[in-house]
């Protein structure tokens, strides 16, 4: 563990996690500061004057460049001059996620991918709760994992971000998970799908062969990197899921059936008719979630049950109200192109699709297949509304620009006809109109409800 005993730290960002990560470190005897390029909210701002911190906001002074070493939050970029400054002193940046893990010896189970995360880390949530085993679920997720560190005496369960291992040196899963990797982020990687998934597999960088590292066998960028991870000496323990080619070692589908294999021996699951969630990425995502819940010796009975009885998240694929005979699904966690993608291979109905937001460089055009065959109406949201139509515009019938999630909402209304689906999955980052994707989706549904 890192010395922070009477140590100057300097905390960059004070969002959640950077406000989570300088109450631990306070509270363990470390000397810290808070700097914030923008503006430091009331409640962050009365935590730290309760702790006894000292902050600034709107920008960075002197004050922040005085650290022994820098914890950064997810939000803020490497490339920030404050972080590049002290990388070029030679002093060390670490993340939250990398703090919080120096005061626990409990067993961490650590789920990244581009798509689906926070489906399997809540699903995994599901399963320790069915097992009535003691844990807490944190992360990338709502909840700092410095926040919970003191507090559980179980496992932990984490979402964590690419952002969050750029800055890792010791962080150690017991348990080890990528369910995929698509483009995604790619401006906080110089554009390069490489490094992004380089950037993801840092979380298996301190496992040994005790540890399990799970992976979507059908991903090939995946698979590229699994290759080098064999050549490693003591490298984690390997467990794979498809459900579409049987593995080596892990879950699989054989005619309709989840199999679990290890040591050579099958055993067949359970039917995968049972599983509570639709879509065929949800059934990867059982599959990593029910390989991770038998690294931690939990028994099939309760994974079946667990399985069976998830219902999602809130944001994914979430029915906000059937109106008329139309179902409004809101999908506002859904902000890249391969999330979308999913999204629509989830529905075989006729679809009105909302798009937009802040653009993170999308190539919608890889949703043009599924477009054509399900969507008869795109409506255009947010600051990317010229690029999807520029890309988009002539693959529907229907192609509306409006200014406002009610306007969206309403717009919808007027094209949808009984039986079909309104879809809400927008591709896009939403802080060009929204706080968060859960403020997109929270207000989807309240002009949904107003209808």
């Amino acid at each position: 563990m890192i010395e922070i005993n009477n140590k100057h730290i300097v905390v960059i960002g004070a969002a959640r996690s950077g406000i989570a990560a300088a109450l631990l470190l306070a509270k363990k005897g470390a000397d810290v500061f808070v700097s914030d390029n923008g503006k430091i909210s009331e409640t962050a701002e009365q935590k730290l004057t309760e702790a006894g911190i000292p902050f600034e906001e709107n920008g960075h002074t002197n004050k922040a460049r005085s650290a022994e070493f820098v914890v950064v939050s997810p939000g803020v970029p490497t490339e920030a001059p404050i972080i590049q400054y002290y990388l070029n002193e030679g002093k060390q940046v670490f993340s939250e996620i990398e703090v919080a893990s120096w005061f626990t010896d409990q067993k961490i189970f650590a789920v990244t991918g581009s798509n689906g995360k926070t489906t399997v880390a809540n699903w995994l949530h599901h399963v320790w709760e069915t097992a009535k085993r003691d844990h807490a679920l944190a992360g990338n997720i709502g909840v700092a994992f410095s926040d919970t560190v003191d507090s559980n005496n179980g496992d932990f369960l984490l979402e964590v971000s690419s952002f969050q291992l750029d800055h890792i040196k010791n962080f150690k899963p017991a348990v080890s998970m990528i369910l995929n990797i698509t483009p995604d982020h790619l401006n906080r990687y110089q554009n390069s799908l490489d490094a992004y998934a380089a950037a993801k597999f840092r979380i298996t960088e301190n496992q040994t062969e005790e540890d399990r590292f799970i992976f979507n066998y059908d991903d090939p960028i995946i698979q590229k990197h699994v290759e080098t991870l064999k050549k490693k000496q003591n490298a984690p323990k390997l467990w794979a899921f498809s459900n579409e080619n049987e593995v080596p070692e892990g879950a699989f589908v054989r005619n309709e059936h989840i199999i679990f294999k290890f040591n050579n021996k099958e055993e067949s699951l359970m039917p995968i008719e049972e599983i509570g969630l639709r879509g065929r990425h949800n059934l990867s995502n059982g599959l990593a979630t029910a390989l991770a819940a038998r690294a931690a010796e939990i028994k099939n009975e309760t994974i079946r049950e667990s399985l069976k009885s998830f219902t999602g998240v809130e944001h994914r694929l979430e029915l906000a109200r059937e109106v008329d005979g139309v179902k409004y699904i809101n999908d506002s966690k859904a902000t890249n192109v391969n999330a979308v993608w999913f999204a629509l291979d989830s529905f075989n109905v006729p679809l009105t699709l909302i798009l937009g937001g802040r653009d993170k460089g999308n190539d919608y055009s890889e949703l043009n297949t599924q477009i054509r065959e399900k969507v008869h109406t795109i409506i255009a949201i947010g600051e990317s509304k010229d690029r999807i139509q520029q890309q988009l515009g002539k693959t529907v019938p229907n192609f509306v620009r409006v200014e406002t999630m009610g306007g969206a909402v309403r717009a919808a209304q007027k094209v949808a006809k009984k039986g079909e689906v309104v879809l809400l999955s927008p591709a896009c980052a939403s802080f060009d109109m929204f706080d968060s994707y859960e403020h997109r989706g929270k207000i989807f549904k309240e002009e949904v409800n107003k209808l």
